[in-house]
């Protein structure tokens, strides 16, 4: 008579781990059905909040403005009238019009100015912000899991970042180029500041990995990949995430700030800070040439900031 209480093994390890998969990430059913996970309620949470709402319409908007700046303006943002146009002031005769924002001191169209630079801008603070979430949360993660020689090798390397201020640090490594394009600024800024990103991560899995789901899993036989990338990141990556949202703000802000001082994108390249250096001399008696440049600097950074308020109050349930 077959033993009724043996089964294969193979298939109770998988089945286990399966279960464990969901760790801490699994919430207690809605009413019926099924659970939902840590990302479902998270997301139910998102569609409720106004914060990030107003936030998501405003950074799709920028990001349109940023991928499409031809759907929105015509004009050639590097050419002038200085003879006609001279620091014109702003006439709103119909939208999306070169004379929409007045024009600088050069003849320039202040709105195409300020719908062009919108790519560089918006393309530096993503792209710097995947960079650092990319290598910093790597980093984090081997030295909160591991522990030991590579904790200690990366806490000390994170030391040593930690210990040299941004913007400071950013200038004299873009000092040490003479084409800064686009690419040059955001590696310069992402060499700088990745350290936030790994300790954030770091702290994350140290407390990820100690939990009952993970301690569960290695008994099973798991090996260190599946726990990792099945058990631990899931559950560790939500600090990281909003982190990094709100990071991507201070990263547009750095690059304009390197551009405001003559060290950010190199010339011929449309940036915000730029404009805003620009407008310096003249915001005395015209105004308008330094306002639509930063304004939208700040609306930019004010809605990746509320985004990640919002994301925060939803990825911890103590804040609910």
């Amino acid at each position: 008579m077959p033993d009724l209480t043996k089964t294969s093994t193979t298939e109770e390890t998988a089945a286990a781990q399966d279960e464990v998969v969901a760790g801490s990430a699994v919430s207690a059913p809605a009413s019926t059905g099924k659970p939902r996970s840590l990302w479902g309620d998270a997301w139910r949470e998102l569609r409720r909040n106004p914060l990030f709402v107003i936030s998501a319409i405003l950074i799709l908007i920028l990001l349109l403005v940023a991928a499409f700046p031809g759907l929105f303006t015509g004009t050639n943002p590097d050419t002038g009238d200085q003879v006609n146009h001279f620091l014109g002031k702003p006439e709103l005769t119909h939208f999306f019009q070169a004379d929409w924002f007045g024009y600088d001191r050069t003849g320039r169209s202040i709105y195409a100015r300020v719908v062009h630079g919108a790519g560089n801008s918006i393309l530096v603070g993503v792209g710097v912000t995947v960079l650092v979430t990319f290598f910093g949360g790597l980093c984090g993660m081997l030295a909160g899991y591991f522990g030991g020689f590579w904790d200690s090798l990366i806490s000390r390397l994170i030391d040593v970042f930690f210990g040299i201020p941004f913007l400071l640090g950013a200038m004299v490594v873009l000092n040490a180029f003479t084409d800064r394009t686009v690419w040059v600024v955001m590696g310069a800024l992402a060499f700088l500041g990745w350290t936030q990103i790994a300790r954030v991560m770091r702290g994350a899995v140290i407390t990820t990995k100690h939990a009952d789901y993970v301690m569960a899993a290695r008994a099973l036989g798991a090996g260190t990949k599946r726990i990792l990338f099945r058990h631990i990141l899931p559950n560790a990556v939500a600090p990281v995430i909003v982190v990094a949202t709100i990071s991507l703000g201070t990263y547009i802000v750095a690059e304009s700030t390197l551009s405001y001082l003559g060290l950010g994108l190199g010339d011929g390249a449309i940036s915000w800070g730029g404009d805003i250096s620009d407008a310096t001399q003249d915001i005395r008696n015209n105004p308008h040439t330094l306002f639509f440049p930063a304004g939208m600097l700040s609306i930019t950074v004010l809605a990746f900031i509320m985004m990640g308020d919002a994301v925060r109050e939803a990825l911890d349930p103590k804040l609910r």
